[in-house]
């Protein structure tokens, strides 16, 4: 099959634009950069903005695929360094693929790899949002995390590391992040990129874009050879990654170098001043082409949501659901709560009366208290249903809203409701 009649099956249209006039949510003045649409993949289709929730390891934790596709999941996003590393992306093509894998039918995604090369190999791990690009001001190029040692190394060909699993050493190129995950067999697929964060200095980002760009190149040539050579497999569709951190002039220049390229759609990551994420975003919109989709790359806390949606972002995924539900955080219309507070050992109503995922229909907080308080692994699987839904539900009524004209008001009750201090 040629590349062309293959990448035929992957499309973007867009349906509507928020039509709002009135100031952006980064202060600046003009149409906003919102817009409702589809994408088209071999595996069905994604209405977006959509939330895409996380299955790292071919797995959302603690909840069967069956039960994400029940609480209106569209797609699923898994990690492309853990499954390289375990099981391997050679099983997972044996397997017929990640869906056919884990018994998902929708369609996936699977980031690059950089990020876990990068962030784990730092020894930093969670440092991509940052309140300010002072705060990180204090950290070098070449700083590692205290008590930790350097396990990746960054040269112009590609990044050497060693596996946080058993201590092997394993060695990332864009030819190679384009084998796994073409091996991998996720629908979207991204670009291997060099991640940086609010910590590292202007001229390393310099440095970083560049090297960006040109591993940009080197993916779309390697994941055309790929492709031909797989026509067995349903097209993957490839995504560029914009990096540039904090910086208007890189972010745009990133923008500008990788929409030239013959990339499927974007996903935009790497280093993002939580205050200033509307108007990264934004930057980024303004450059990218119109006609493919916007992937955010990790946010999942509501404001956050609604600045990225008005920004431009047509999907988005974080592991933020899940991973809070392990806790015992529990999202609610009236904000986040800790179901394992004692307030809820009687409590005989479900975490959220208006919700309608399995959880709320069949439980109650007293319960899902209970399993916590026993340690039950049982506990993790309710919490993390209900999260996702929520989640999912929330970015589902914001299209919905986008569409029929009655997005402000939607927002501005969600975010009064869940912000305004309120108790569940």
């Amino acid at each position: 099959m040629s590349w062309e009649i293959a990448r035929s099956t992957f499309g973007f249209a867009i349906q509507n634009r928020l039509e709002e006039t009135t100031p952006r949510p980064d202060g600046r003045n003009g149409p906003w950069l919102g817009r409702t649409g589809t994408i088209a993949t071999p595996h069905g289709e994604i209405r977006t903005p959509a939330f895409i929730p996380v299955a790292t390891a071919a797995t959302v934790k603690a909840v069967l695929p069956e039960s994400m596709k029940e609480l209106g999941a569209q797609a699923l996003l898994a990690n492309a360094y853990h499954l390289y590393l375990r099981p391997g992306h050679d099983l997972l093509d044996e397997a017929g693929g990640l869906g056919q894998f884990m018994n998902w039918d929708g369609p996936t995604f699977t980031d690059s790899g950089g990020f876990q090369v990068m962030s784990l190999g730092s020894g930093f791990k969670k440092v991509i949002n940052m309140s300010t690009a002072a705060a990180a001001g204090t950290v070098g190029d070449d700083d590692v995390a205290a008590g930790k040692e350097r396990l990746a190394a960054v040269d112009n060909d590609g990044v050497t590391f060693i596996s946080h699993l058993n201590g092997d050493k394993h060695r990332f190129t864009p030819e190679i992040s384009m084998k796994v995950q073409h091996g991998i067999g996720a629908d979207v697929m991204f670009a291997f990129d060099e991640l940086t964060t609010l910590h590292n200095s202007r001229g390393y980002q310099e440095e970083a874009l560049e090297r960006t760009r040109l591993w940009a190149m080197r993916c779309i040539a390697e994941h055309k050879v790929l492709t031909e050579a797989r026509s067995h497999r349903p097209y993957q569709a490839l995504f560029g990654v914009i990096q540039g951190a904090q910086y208007q002039d890189l972010r745009r220049k990133a923008c500008q170098d990788l929409g030239a390229m013959d990339f499927d759609g974007f996903g935009i990551g790497g280093a993002l001043e939580k205050e200033n994420l509307g108007t990264i975003v934004g930057w980024c919109a303004e450059e990218l082409p119109e006609n493919k989709p916007r992937h955010l790359l990790g946010i999942s806390e509501p404001n956050d949501i609604f600045v990225a949606l008005e920004a431009g972002a047509d999907t988005f995924d974080c592991v933020s659901p899940t991973r809070v539900a392990r806790t015992g955080a529990v999202y609610h219309p009236e904000g986040r709560f800790n179901i394992t507070g004692a307030r809820f050992k009687r409590d005989f109503t479900p975490v959220d009366a208006d919700c309608d995922c399995y959880t709320c229909a069949h439980y109650t907080r007293a319960y899902i208290h209970h399993l916590f308080k026993a340690k039950e692994r049982l506990a993790a699987t309710l919490a993390s249903i209900h999260n996702e839904r929520f989640t999912v539900r929330l970015v589902d009524r914001a299209r919905e809203a986008m569409n029929n004209g009655t997005y402000v008001d939607y927002r501005d009750q969600t975010l009064g409701r869940y912000y305004g201090g309120n108790h569940p």
